[in-house]
């Protein structure tokens, strides 16, 4: 049902129209049965809106910290009208939660800014993994529609 009712809104809000579009998705492996389901989720929902499976690619990485780079690669090809970065951290008993989530969190802002490229982030922050897996499945649809809208507006701008 959902699926059904996005591909109505996909068809009835213009800036929900993937048909033009190409896209690109940055997936870390790391906790990869939560990254596995964001990409899936985002997948599922870029073809909803309409993107053709042949626009879409998917690239995996090491880790979160890896994904600003892998980022960086895919808008130097200047063919993409958005990125996606999926990963998740979760916290631990170190301070490397909070060094992995700002510095890949502030690398993929950056990496928009300098190419006017918009980049849906859903590297996932959580507390533990109930909570990455709750979320595992919105945020990668969620991540496909911004990542879309994002596209068409950035092409109405310019």
């Amino acid at each position: 049902m959902l699926i059904a009712d996005q591909g109505t809104l996909a068809a009835t809000d213009p800036r929900l129209n993937g048909k033009k579009l190409t896209i690109g998705i940055v997936q870390a492996r790391f906790n990869a049965d939560i990254t596995n389901a964001l990409a899936q989720a985002c997948k599922t929902e870029l073809l909803a809106l309409g993107v053709e499976e042949k626009n879409i690619t998917l690239v995996q990485v090491p880790g979160a910290l890896e994904v600003p780079v892998a980022l960086q690669a895919l808008a130097e090809q200047l063919k993409y009208h958005a990125l996606v970065a999926l990963g998740c951290i979760i916290r631990g008993e170190t301070y490397h939660f909070e060094l992995v989530a700002n510095e890949s969190g502030a690398s993929v802002s950056r990496i928009a800014l300098d190419y006017q490229i918009p980049i849906a982030n859903a590297i996932l922050t959580t507390e533990n993994m109930a909570q990455a897996v709750v979320r595992q499945t919105d945020k990668g649809r969620d991540a496909a529609r911004v990542a879309v809208e994002m596209a068409n507006l950035m092409e109405e701008i310019e």
